[in-house]
């Protein structure tokens, strides 16, 4: 591994960068460089009144869209409140501020767990089933999603779709077949709001910025707690990727804030990279994130729990979000840890605008693994399209280089605690004062 600088500023104005982790070439060319983002494009609609609720299957007039959930969070006077397993009969009696439930176009099939493990549902989860299949409004539910599945699966080049309705019958067979709907592998976290609270244009969507701090803190825990879920529920699984994936050009299928989670059988290539040369230099986050990002002027914003700042070396502008706690899971984290996580993750977001597609990825230490790797997010801003160049050399072209974004994301920041929109915290050159923040579990 070379141990260059990160961030090299050339004579000429080309900056390129370097992940220490995956080792990604990054570079920044003048003439190319910090083009203006002007925004989706889209001219605002007004908004249809009639059609509140219903604007797409994450909505909550359409619950009967989505496979069963596994639990949800509603407010009351005491706060969050979280609901599990709740039956057809009763997914309108409260309004969820977030969703859990399974994926009906799963990334990982439950037959790939079946066929190549063994695995068979949790006697629990078996009993949901049973329990949810013996109501009308059940059967009725899961009979519409599977003849919604089937026929997404149908090539209408090869085979028409029947002009009579699909229907699935009862007993073993609709048992068998809904199986995934229950105890799959990939679920998604669906928030309540599609748009913006009293909105009124179809461009006033609401984004994770949108949300409050309180609101925000709550979306972290409950899929935090959800990924967990998920490891616990499957022995073959050795790591849970957790996403989000905001707008159609960062790969949504529906502009509705929701993140997603996925068990998989393998560390994933990111995480073999980044754990290889963890055991290698076992400082390296410590000398990444602390060090070099405060080295060099990126740091963005920081608390106690936190520190945020410009990523380099990423295919896409991006911001890097770490946590100073010493736990290596987001659910092994106080709740004191994950809130002041989620204010830094939530003012980001809220810099970035629910207007820029984005990724939001999220790493941590696999299950299995005994190393120090603190849990990070990365916040992608996809603004650009991969082409020909990064197919041809695997070195990559960005258009905002870390020091543009750590420029543009602090004056914005500035203003909207002002607004008091965002916790508080320490913004750009405010961190100056603080000593140098990250001291991760076993590499001190």
């Amino acid at each position: 591994m070379r141990d260059p600088e990160y961030v090299l500023q050339l004579k000429d104005g080309t900056i390129k960068q370097y992940n220490p982790f995956t080792g990604t070439e990054v570079w920044t060319i003048p003439g190319r460089a910090d083009r203006p983002y002007l925004g989706t494009g889209e001219v605002p609609v007004a908004l249809d009144i009639n059609s509140d609720g219903h604007y797409c299957a994450f909505c909550e007039r359409r619950y009967l869209d989505t496979p069963p959930e596994k639990a949800r969070v509603v407010t009351s006077g005491e706060g969050f409140i979280q609901l599990n397993d709740l039956t057809a009969d009763e997914l309108f009696d409260t309004v969820a501020e977030f969703r859990q439930f399974p994926n009906l176009y799963e990334i990982i099939a439950l037959d790939y767990w079946r066929l190549n493990y063994g695995y068979e549902l949790p006697d629990a989860i078996r009993k949901r089933q049973q329990d949810y299949l013996a109501t009308n409004a059940g059967r009725s539910q899961i009979s519409n999603l599977l003849v919604a599945k089937r026929r997404s699966h149908l090539d209408t080049a090869k085979r028409r779709i029947p002009k009579t309705p699909m229907s699935f019958q009862g007993g073993d067979a609709l048992v068998e077949d809904s199986a995934a709907l229950f105890g799959g592998s990939h679920d998604v976290i669906a928030a309540r709001r599609h748009y913006v609270d009293g909105a009124q244009y179809n461009t006033q969507l609401a984004g994770s910025g949108t949300l409050t701090p309180a609101e925000h803190a709550e979306f972290i825990r409950f899929t935090a707690n959800a990924a967990h879920g998920l490891i616990q529920q499957n022995r073959y699984a050795r790591y849970v990727v957790v996403f989000q994936n905001w707008l159609k050009p960062a790969g949504a299928s529906f502009d509705h804030l929701h993140k997603q989670i996925v068990a998989i059988d393998e560390h994933g290539e990111s995480n073999a990279a980044a754990m290889t040369r963890a055991i290698g230099r076992p400082n390296l986050f410590n000398e990444v994130a602390a060090n070099y990002a405060i080295q060099n002027n990126l740091v963005i914003a920081e608390n106690d729990y936190a520190i945020a700042f410009a990523g380099f070396g990423h295919r896409y502008p991006s911001i890097e979000i770490y946590s100073k706690s010493e736990a290596n899971e987001p659910w092994e984290h106080t709740n004191e840890e994950l809130t002041g996580f989620s204010d830094l993750l939530h003012a980001m977001h809220a810099a970035t605008g629910a207007d820029v597609p984005t990724n939001e990825e999220w790493h941590y230490r696999p299950n299995d693994s005994s190393l120090a790797m603190p849990w990070r997010v990365v916040l992608k801003w996809r603004l650009s399209q991969l082409a020909g160049f990064e197919g041809a050399t695997r070195i990559y072209l960005n258009t905002i280089s870390p020091a543009k974004i750590r420029e543009r994301v602090v004056h914005e920041l500035f203003r909207l605690r002002d607004a008091g929109q965002v916790a508080q915290m320490l913004i750009g050159d405010e961190c100056n004062s603080r000593p140098n923040p990250l001291r991760y579990q076993g590499v001190r």
